[in-house]
């Protein structure tokens, strides 16, 4: 390969590598407009809570679904494993476990990630191509507060309450599961279920799931409010929160589950 075919190469990684970094500070300038606006009066209660029950209520239905299928899926495939060693009457100790500490932040936010961060990249992207943003700036409304500052309240209070939800919809499906096999009491069950589980584990259920829910509604928002002209940027815009978001949920779930690892080793 001479000389000339390698300059359009060299070329397109440089631009790769500058669009990257152009993009890392465009999303961090965009975080610190957040905290700046969030802040500032007037506070937009309404819309907070109307995006709330967007973000919540509207979910319930698939988050319900899906964590009672998970309960009882896990408990399905956790009973043989146990079984082999003669300790099933530890099943309702490693559901508890299992569900609470991993599965419902996780599974609740890569749900929230494809419903709530693309509902929000196409609504924000297609006010931005209808120019409706533009005019609410003509109007003297505050459109990053109206629009953005509002949902990524709503996505980080609502996602925490959603995974504790689930949790209790899983716990619910793997005792059916259990007690059709075992025949454990509700009472037993429970007691089996939450005794093993401290404080620490909760607590990072807890920050991971406030953690996640910024992170759906910020990069979904991101995405809209940055979107390119025309019909196809929304449909790109929509795409790229649900990708993106999905990509640093598991990223963010790997640093915080590797960080409370150091902190509290023995948990």
């Amino acid at each position: 390969m001479d000389s000339n075919s390698r300059q359009p190469v060299k070329y397109f990684i440089s631009k790769g590598i500058d669009q990257f970094f152009i993009g890392i500070h465009d999303i961090f300038k965009f975080i610190l407009q957040f905290f700046k606006e969030v802040f500032r009066p007037p506070y937009e209660f309404k819309e907070v809570i109307r995006q709330c029950y967007l973000v919540g209520y509207r979910s319930l239905f698939l988050i319900s679904l899906t964590g009672f299928i998970t309960g009882i899926v896990f408990t399905k495939h956790s009973r043989p494993a146990l079984a082999s060693f003669g300790a099933t009457s530890w099943l309702p100790s490693l559901i508890g476990i299992a569900i609470i500490k991993a599965l419902a932040p996780l599974i609740t936010s890569l749900i929230c990630a494809g419903k709530v961060s693309s509902r929000f990249g196409a609504e924000l992207g297609s006010m931005k191509v209808t120019e409706q943003i533009d005019a609410m700036e003509v109007s003297a409304i505050n459109p990053f507060k109206f629009l953005v500052v509002t949902r990524v309240i709503a996505s980080t209070l609502m996602v925490p309450v959603l995974v504790m939800y689930s949790a209790l919809v899983g716990l619910g499906g793997s005792f059916l599961n259990v007690h059709a096999n075992e025949k454990t009491s509700v009472v037993m069950f429970i007691h089996e279920a939450f005794t093993k589980i401290s404080f620490n584990e909760i607590s990072s259920s807890l920050i991971r799931s406030v953690l996640f829910g910024f992170t759906i509604g910020i990069v979904g928002c991101f995405c809209g409010y940055n979107a390119s002209k025309g019909t196809e940027g929304v449909g790109k815009a929509a795409n790229i929160a649900v990708v993106m978001t999905m990509f640093l949920i598991f990223i963010e779930e790997m640093l915080i589950v590797q960080g409370f690892n150091l902190i509290y080793p023995n948990e």
